[in-house]
């Protein structure tokens, strides 16, 4: 009796979750799926200055503003935070919030030097906090229902990889963009060729070795960028990304049985893989779902002792380390074997 009693007190408490910055993303990301979640609940925003702080509060009912990242961090009412800053100052708030206590969901791309990617983690480990890089498209039952296909020989051996993501940002080119800014970790392949890395490590673990070449706009940051990724095994992996064309988004494996083809791999609106095996074809339907909301809940969830986190260190440092041999291989323009 009293250890259901204690259950239900803890799926009572919601998480209690603070936001650093105010970006676009949050929308999505954070504010809509925890209206909707019994686990998460969003108590304080910061910004830079506290006007833009207060404002953002009132427009989204968040019930408290600070006009600076320090202060939100020294709530002692806020559990856990999310973090939408630039690309470049990831590491250095998740490490500053993870000393101070907080649990810390990290948008996407966390750090392409893996260094800082161990020191988070180790933060987060002399805390007792949790720490999790925001993929959210590795939480939909689709990517679930692709790794398992994969893993149980539907296609056969995997031998190819092929991701594309790529819309024409350029057309909306802006030097002051952060998306556009290389000081800030800017660029196609931190913003979204990430997704296309992920997603070939899913299917094919960590590659040994990448070859990337990268089209660079005025500003120093990469405007299209192509990858090759090789695996134990035989496997390899190539993608393509950038702002510099019309939208596509699409995962294929390809194997010696057949292929399957996720049309929206990572951005998923209407969720189902297409499998072909001996020239025939069916479709294999993926229970719909919100990506950002299974992200909250699982880590939400996973703060609360009652699951756990869906990705952890060797994931991020395994993202991490082949994004930084793809960053010196375009550099370099020879193909760089990924560190341990």
């Amino acid at each position: 009796m009293t250890g259901g009693t204690s259950n239900r007190s803890v799926e009572a408490t919601p998480v209690r979750w603070g936001i650093l910055s105010t970006a676009r993303i949050n929308q999505q990301a954070i504010l809509a799926p925890a209206r909707d979640s019994r686990r998460a609940r969003i108590v304080a925003v910061a910004a830079r200055d506290s006007a833009r702080a207060e404002a953002y509060a009132r427009d989204h009912d968040i019930p408290r503003a600070f006009g600076s990242y320090d202060e939100l961090l020294a709530d002692p009412d806020v559990d856990a935070v999310y973090i939408s800053l630039p690309n470049s100052l990831h590491p250095e708030w998740s490490i500053r919030a993870l000393e101070a206590g907080k649990h810390v969901l990290c948008e996407k791309p966390f750090s392409p030097r893996a260094a800082e990617v161990a020191a988070a983690f180790d933060a987060a480990e002399a805390n007792g906090v949790l720490l999790m890089e925001a993929f959210m498209y590795r939480h939909h039952p689709q990517t679930a229902t692709v790794a398992e296909l994969v893993s149980s020989g539907a296609v056969g051996e995997p031998r190819f990889v092929r991701a594309m993501l790529a819309f024409p940002g350029i057309r909306f080119f802006d030097a002051t963009n952060i998306r556009f800014d290389a000081a800030l970790e800017g660029g196609a392949l931190m913003d979204v060729g990430s997704y296309c890395v992920s997603g070939a490590r899913l299917v094919g673990g960590e590659p040994v070795r990448v070859h990337g070449t990268a089209v660079l706009g005025p500003t120093g940051a990469d405007l299209a960028f192509a990858g090759t990724l090789e695996f134990e095994g035989g496997l390899l992996a190539q993608f393509q990304c950038g702002f510099t064309s019309d939208l596509r988004s699409e995962l294929e494996v390809i194997g010696t049985e057949g292929r399957l083809v996720v049309p929206q791999p990572f951005r998923i609106e209407e969720a189902g893989v297409d499998l072909w095996t001996k020239d025939r074809h069916r479709r294999v339907a993926c229970e719909p779902a919100n990506s950002y909301q299974l992200q909250l809940d699982n880590f939400s969830a996973a703060i609360r002792g009652e699951a756990a986190p869906l990705l952890g260190r060797e994931d991020a440092l395994g993202q991490s380390r082949t994004l930084e041999a793809l960053r010196a291989s375009a550099a370099s323009g020879r193909s760089v074997i990924v560190a341990d």
